[in-house]
């Protein structure tokens, strides 16, 4: 009789990811293999990928704010990329084979995969560029980055407005 060949170890980035996205709201986990898929409400909101298509990255990719994508992507191609088919759908992958994760960015709820689940519901609660894209984690930006009723320092919202064109009364 043969012993059973022991189950595999599952890879310690996605433990540490798993950890981070099953401690949100309503938040399920579907492993297919070395990949893993994060929902909410049933819709994805980030996955795992180890390997994904033979491209030999390790990765976590969420869904980000119109842009967002290519900018972190040109700002720090070291770190992050845009990710093959849903890149251009919105999505953007940061690399987690590569240099020293900042796990504690990854976790904030306002950036990386709990922005990513906000957007994913609906919810998102600020329409700024991330200030990953610029090279600053989200603990250095916090109180400086305008929610969206709020203006930036120096910026009239008056001044975006459209001016209004009276129509006459037929």
């Amino acid at each position: 009789m043969t012993k059973p060949a022991p189950l595999a170890k599952e890879d310690r980035r996605l433990v540490r990811l798993t950890k981070i996205c099953l401690a949100l709201p309503e938040t399920t986990r579907d492993l297919h293999g070395s990949h893993a898929g994060f929902l909410v409400r049933k819709k994805t909101f980030a996955y795992f990928l180890n390997d994904h298509h033979g491209d030999g990255i390790v990765a976590v990719t969420c869904k980000v704010l119109p842009g967002d994508n290519k900018a972190l992507a040109t700002a720090q191609p070291e770190r992050f990329y845009m990710p093959a088919y849903i890149g251009p759908r919105g999505w953007v992958a940061l690399r987690l084979d590569v240099g020293e994760v900042d796990w504690d960015e990854v976790a904030e709820p306002d950036h990386s995969v709990g922005e990513s689940r906000f957007i994913t519901l609906g919810l998102c609660r600020t329409l700024r560029s991330s200030p990953i894209a610029q090279g600053r984690s989200a603990r250095q930006v916090r109180q400086a980055v305008p929610r969206r009723h709020e203006s930036r320092p120096g910026e009239d919202r008056q001044s975006k407005a459209k001016p209004r064109t009276s129509h006459p009364v037929s």
